[in-house]
């Protein structure tokens, strides 16, 4: 694998031309089976994301460009989020579970059951900035042991929950998905992007006072592949990851354009203390680039 490649963004939209960034793309580290679920820490300058056949979670150090073991087993670790107290939140699917990981390094387990039944393999997580959680949980965890354990589902279905802040408890909030997979509020958190994976497209619900969901039309379909993780930038583009790269969104639903990579890119996060410096997970190698777009801020951060 080289170390970089020239970047290339395919414009299929006036709207998109202004939107570029570094010439060339740098391979951070490549050697994993299936990257997954990066998580900025503005902190300490490094990034978290999870190769989840190999069940270990990866840190990657801007300062020294080094990438080290962070934790494994990991319990085939997905997606993640940093909360608002700088905490990280894992999406555990071969133990079917989200938890938290504390200060003190102890884990704090924030869903596992619903109705008393294990969850499938949770997927990918984010926080809504009332505290509460939102996760999706859909079956790959559970479909084979390449990334998971296989299991028959107790729940018979794949959906979405939120954790409520006050007590706890995990409501289901969408039960109409193939397979979900990545999520992300839009900047004042009045709509969530959710993908189905089996699908192939991108849903837009609106977020209600109470934390449940209304609508869920489908905002946009993928033309390469499938959808994978998604982000929105603060212009309120939504980009989404998929099997050429990244495809950007104008929030009329148009295809403005793309960011080609040469692996399927599962997920990706903005970081860097602008939230302009893009890092992905694609396939087996963590790819960087900084743009001239900037991650959204949400309210509480």
């Amino acid at each position: 694998m080289v170390d970089r490649f020239r970047t290339r963004f395919e414009v299929r939209d006036e709207r998109f031309r202004r939107v570029n960034g570094d010439e060339w793309t740098d391979c951070l580290w490549t050697g994993g089976r299936w990257l997954e679920g990066p998580a900025w820490f503005g902190a300490g300058r490094y990034l978290v994301f999870s190769d989840i056949p190999n069940d270990r979670l990866l840190r990657w150090d801007e300062t020294t460009g080094a990438v080290g073991v962070l934790r494994q087993p990991a319990g085939h670790a997905n997606g993640h989020t940093v909360d608002r107290r700088g905490r990280l939140v894992s999406c555990e699917q071969g133990n079917r579970r989200v938890t938290r990981t504390e200060p003190d390094g102890t884990d704090t387990v924030l869903a596992e059951r619903w109705r008393g039944r294990r969850l499938n393999s949770p997927n990918d997580v984010v926080e809504h900035s009332d505290g509460s959680i939102w996760f999706t949980d859909p079956s790959y965890g559970i479909d084979s042991d390449y990334e998971g354990h296989r299991a028959e589902s107790e729940i018979g279905g794949n959906h979405v929950y939120r954790v409520d802040p006050h007590d706890g408890e995990v409501r289901r909030v969408a039960d109409d998905f193939a397979q979900p997979n990545g999520l992300a509020f839009s900047a004042d958190e009045s709509q969530l992007y959710v993908v189905d994976t089996r699908a192939r497209h991108l849903r837009r619900f609106a977020v209600t006072e109470t934390g449940t969901l209304r609508g869920g039309e489908v905002f946009a379909t993928c033309d390469a592949g499938s959808f994978d993780g998604v982000r929105l930038d603060d212009a309120g583009r939504v980009w989404v990851a998929a099997h050429d790269g990244l495809h950007c969104f104008d929030p009329d639903g148009t295809l403005l354009g793309k960011l080609h990579v040469p692996e399927v890119v599962a997920n990706f996060t903005f970081g860097g203390p602008k939230r302009n410096h893009l890092y992905l997970c694609a396939s087996s190698s963590l790819y960087s680039l900084r743009v001239n777009v900037n991650g959204v801020r949400y309210p509480g951060w």
